[in-house]
């Protein structure tokens, strides 16, 4: 029923957005004025901001934090693992809202960063809940790897041929908070091309001025 209650204010939302679509100047691409995603229970439509005056979250305006632990990121995070930018990471988002549950986007950074907002559509699991070295229950790492992300537990080993789509994100290029948590799926065995990274993270979007939910 709430499936089906979503569908619907989805689909008013976006014939109702498409004349304000076609009115947009700062747009997606030039055919793309505007993405509805689901963000819990909630529709959100994702644009960019129309204020010519408008500029970056303060909290993602720095450009120099100590290295370690900021380091620049590479480009290529790990073999088999894509990184992808924003209209990738839309096209992520729109399949979900779809019904596609094949795919989950999670955002990776601890819950002090959220204040700042979030990707519509995105959930939130923390870096260290999946990671051991962060001190992560060992339980709780295997119910997540379970009940969230679809691998199978067989006699002591991880089964991942049902396992979804990951598509993970932090602050930016600069930080580890994702990259760890990629590092450690890997660890664990979770097939490489499940997994997908957007590099840019929350500073990349809103230099873009897209669209965040706190």
């Amino acid at each position: 029923m709430i499936r089906i209650l979503v569908v619907l204010l989805t689909s008013c939302w976006a014939l109702w957005g498409h004349a304000e679509e076609n009115a947009l100047k700062v747009k997606i691409t030039p055919s793309v004025g505007e993405v509805v995603v689901r963000h819990g229970d909630s529709v959100v439509a994702i644009s960019r901001s129309q204020e010519s005056t408008n500029e970056i979250n303060p909290a993602y305006a720095r450009t120099s934090r100590d290295c370690p632990p900021y380091c620049i990121q590479p480009i290529i995070l790990a073999a088999g693992v894509e990184t992808i930018g924003e209209l990738e990471m839309l096209d992520y988002l729109k399949r979900i809202t779809d019904g596609d549950d094949s795919v989950i986007v999670i955002d990776s950074r601890t819950p002090e960063w959220l204040k700042e907002g979030t990707i519509p559509g995105s959930i939130n699991i923390p870096y260290s809940r999946l990671s051991p070295a962060a001190g992560a229950d060992p339980f709780e790492i295997a119910d997540l790897l379970e009940t969230t992300f679809g691998a199978i537990e067989q006699e002591g080993l991880w089964n991942f041929s049902k396992a979804r789509t990951l598509v993970l994100f932090c602050n930016g290029m600069w930080c580890g908070q994702s990259p760890t948590t990629v590092k450690t799926l890997l660890d664990f065995g979770y097939p490489a091309d499940r997994i997908k990274w957007y590099r840019g993270g929350i500073q990349a979007w809103e230099t873009l001025g897209l669209t965040v939910v706190r």
